[in-house]
């Protein structure tokens, strides 16, 4: 009977593991949100969130984990945006040093601007993670994900995966 139990289990798992995989977020649409959250760590994030504030599909933008190091204008410089757009509307959250953070970081500034809506920016394999810690940071919020396309390694992939269920697991429990 144990046996079974543990193979089910490790079948459920597998199957989880290769949905996770294979169902990985997209980009997101077009729509306008109160506010944009680029997650920093990962290719192409920035360009996304910098290249929808201008389009005007946000008021404002938030850029999660910044190094307390770094300044705007290196920023502006190195993705070719104007100093401006900085200067009015991009803040740097330096607080953050991993996805938690990032929520609670995100949660506190959404707050603070009385935001209702936010288009979360981050990598595809880490999408679900980072959704589910901000959901749980902020009532009644509405999340559009926009997930920047990566072409992940097993390894990437099989500790996402991991994270998220462990993730998961703790909030069950309580913690």
């Amino acid at each position: 009977m144990i046996a079974r139990i543990a193979a089910f289990l490790l079948l459920f798992y597998i199957l989880g593991y290769a949905l996770f995989a294979v169902l990985l977020p997209g980009a997101g649409d077009d729509r306008r949100t109160d506010a944009i959250v680029v997650l920093t760590g990962g290719a192409k994030r920035l360009e996304r969130g910098i290249d929808l504030l201008q389009r005007g599909r946000a008021e404002r933008m938030l850029i999660s984990g910044v190094d307390r190091a770094v300044r705007p204008s290196e920023l502006a410089a190195r993705y070719k945006a104007e100093q401006r757009l900085f200067d009015c509307c991009i803040d740097l959250g330096r607080e953050a040093v991993d996805t938690r953070s990032n929520a609670e970081e995100t949660a506190n500034w959404l707050e603070r601007h009385k935001f209702k809506s936010v288009r979360l920016v981050t990598t595809d394999w880490h999408m679900p993670r980072a959704r589910l810690e901000l959901s749980r940071k902020s009532d009644g919020l509405a999340i559009v994900t926009d997930a920047i396309e990566s072409s992940p390694r097993f390894r990437t992939l099989f500790t996402e995966y991991n994270k998220f269920v462990l993730r998961q697991a703790a909030i069950l429990v309580g913690i």
